[in-house]
């Protein structure tokens, strides 16, 4: 079986994008990198990460309009989810954990 390459994107990459990274990472399928839109952010997104990733989830869609304005040439047929998700959660909430295995198992074969 495939690996399965998911980039996480939110703003900062401190919260919501590497709680995903950290929780899909212990899936043996998968291999899942969390990165920021911001230029500030702890990981930028960087066109070396679009180009690796199999599917591009964002949390929301500013974060998509973002990507899509910026790396359109490397998005190619490349899947790009908002998977709506606020900024209001903290590093590793249970309740984000949550809403993330919820919303991605609807879009990825976990």
């Amino acid at each position: 079986m495939q690996m399965k390459k998911l980039l996480f994107v939110c703003s900062e990459n401190r919260l919501r994008s590497p709680t995903a990274e950290r929780v899909f990472s212990e899936y043996n399928d998968i291999e899942a990198i969390g990165a920021g839109t911001n230029s500030d952010a702890s990981t930028p997104v960087t066109g070396d990460l679009i180009e690796w990733a199999d599917i591009i989830l964002v949390m929301e869609k500013a974060h998509r309009n973002k990507i899509s304005k910026k790396y359109k040439k490397l998005l190619g047929n490349k899947r790009l989810i908002v998977l709506d998700i606020p900024d209001n959660y903290e590093f590793m909430q249970p309740e984000l954990i949550q809403l993330l295995k919820s919303k991605v198992s609807k879009v990825v074969r976990l």
